[in-house]
């Protein structure tokens, strides 16, 4: 009687951290299936049955990213006493992150969706949900700042909300160029510059 032959087992945590990385480089869109078992080391069968399709494996490499090498901007958001301070690291940060040379540079979700067709339109806007959130936190914090007097009354905490969101933004696209940690810290620190006076 002949053997079964025994099906090929994988490190799934391993496989999705690749795939991550393949969708950093190259984005959603330009990404194929087949750029992606290569990169994950699996067959096309072995990446439908563990993580469904291609959007699906997106989804959750997106997830992978916020709870790891995206989680600085909530930690800041959640740990820092005030919205200046949050600001700061959140750039500061930014500037190490967007730089490293262990992984793609730039941000995952500000640039995983920058180029897209009608069929990927809704992942796009997907995305869009994520950087939408992030300003909110953003304007949160402003607000914050000018209910504690920290702030001016008058100051214009979306349009400040949608200043910071535009820099950061930015860094990623100048990480993505080639800028240097120290560029881009320096970027941080001219940024930082155009926070408003304390009342």
């Amino acid at each position: 009687m002949q053997a079964m032959a025994r099906q090929r087992t994988f490190d799934r945590n391993l496989a999705l951290e690749r795939a991550l990385v393949t969708f950093w480089e190259h984005g959603y869109e330009a990404t194929s299936i087949a750029a992606l078992t290569t990169a994950m080391d699996i067959r096309p069968p072995s990446l439908y049955a563990a993580f469904g399709d291609k959007r699906q494996l997106f989804q959750e490499a997106v997830a992978h990213y916020q709870q790891t090498y995206g989680a600085f901007t909530e930690r800041a958001l959640a740990e820092e006493p005030s919205g200046r301070s949050a600001i700061k690291r959140i750039l500061e940060e930014a500037a190490t992150e967007y730089s490293d040379d262990g992984h793609p540079h730039g941000c995952l979700i500000i640039s995983g969706g920058v180029n897209y067709g009608p069929e990927s339109a809704e992942v796009a806007a997907w995305l869009r949900t994520f950087r939408d959130r992030a300003k909110a936190g953003l304007k949160a914090r402003i607000d914050a700042d000018i209910a504690a007097g920290l702030l001016p009354a008058d100051t214009d905490a979306r349009a400040l909300a949608t200043f910071y969101a535009s820099v950061i933004q930015g860094m990623s696209a100048q990480a993505r160029d080639g800028a240097s940690k120290q560029e881009l810290g320096r970027v941080a620190e001219l940024a930082m510059r155009a926070w408003p006076a304390p009342a």
